[in-house]
């Protein structure tokens, strides 16, 4: 007999990560699948918002700093916003520069926080993390069923609101400026546009939702630790959005769910039928799954399972520079 109650709470545990993790692909999509604008630093990003809405949120524990005990929106808030001033720095010290100048950039910044929040141990735990970050719904935790569906609305709530906003940003005269100046930066500067300007906005707003993302999963399981937010974040975000499709939101919230249902699966898998001393190996393999269908989708479908129209994404650039 199927116990409908452990399969809701687990359908609702899983759907959570997958809109959160699709949060985090929104903002990739805003600077690179919009812009053009190369991020590898994406866990760094992530772990900023986590971190900085945690601290706010969060009573004085006995290995980390904190005792602001804000309320869990304003951290969000707070996150989203430390992560996008930091992107917005980034941006305005290397997009003068060549693309790969923003890559090697913004892994050194990834590389930066995640070292600080593991030796700053007065104010982040270090390796031991902060635990009993306040969760929205708290009061519910107790029954896991009703907890799982109530905070999957909300985080529902708050992709199907980026969703629209950035659907109407990709349409306005300032997203047919971004796409303009992805397509062709030069024929877009000689009619006025300034490219490092619009540039920093859009990678500033990029790492902003990212920062978001991570405030929003630090919540709601109510944990971090730097090990949280390694390189693999950043490889499984990119995987999403080149999957479901660059340029496309409704692609990059797909993505979010294939990857996210096959790094799953094979954790399911791994754990029901590899022998305990061999799980860790194997957990590797996930991975290589991911990398696999990565790599057929760019041979097979290169735009992605959703891709970008690019007959609109032409008039919309011609828009911009007329």
């Amino acid at each position: 007999m199927v116990d409908l109650s452990g399969f809701l709470a687990y359908g609702s545990f899983f759907l959570v990560t997958v809109l959160v993790n699709a949060i985090a692909v929104l903002g990739l999509n805003v600077q690179w699948g919009q812009t053009g604008l190369f991020n590898v630093g994406v866990a760094g990003f992530i772990a900023l918002g986590a971190y900085v809405s945690a601290l706010a949120t969060t009573a004085t524990g006995a290995n980390h700093w904190g005792g602001l005990g804000l309320p869990i929106g304003v951290g969000w808030a707070l996150g989203a916003l430390a992560a996008g001033l930091v992107s917005a720095f980034v941006g305005a010290v290397t997009l003068r520069l060549r693309s790969d100048y923003l890559a090697i950039t913004t892994f050194g910044v990834a590389i930066i926080i995640h070292l600080a929040a593991l030796n700053l141990e007065s104010i982040t735990g270090g390796s031991f993390g902060i635990s009993f970050i306040p969760r929205p719904f708290e009061s519910y935790a107790d029954r896991p069923v009703v907890f799982g569906l109530l905070n999957l609305a909300l985080v529902a709530a708050v992709v199907l609101a980026l969703y629209i906003g950035l659907e109407r940003l990709a349409r306005s005269p300032f997203g047919r400026v971004l796409r303009a100046l992805r397509e062709d930066e030069r024929a877009a500067a000689s009619l006025g546009k300034n490219p490092l300007s619009y540039r920093v906005q859009a990678f500033a707003l990029g790492g902003a939702i990212m920062g978001l993302s991570g405030a929003i999963m630090a919540h709601y399981v109510g944990f971090i630790a730097p090990d949280n937010y390694l390189s693999a974040v950043t490889f499984q975000v990119w995987a999403m959005l080149i999957v479901g499709g660059s340029g496309n939101n409704k692609g990059a919230i797909l993505g979010a769910f294939i990857i996210w249902g096959l790094w799953s699966i094979s954790g399911m898998a791994i754990g029901s039928f590899v022998p305990a001393d061999l799980q860790a190996r194997a957990a590797a393999l996930r991975l290589v799954a991911i990398g696999l269908l990565l790599s057929l989708t760019l041979v097979i479908r290169p735009r992605g399972l959703i891709g970008e129209d690019l007959t609109v994404s032409r008039h919309l650039g011609e828009d911009a520079r007329g």
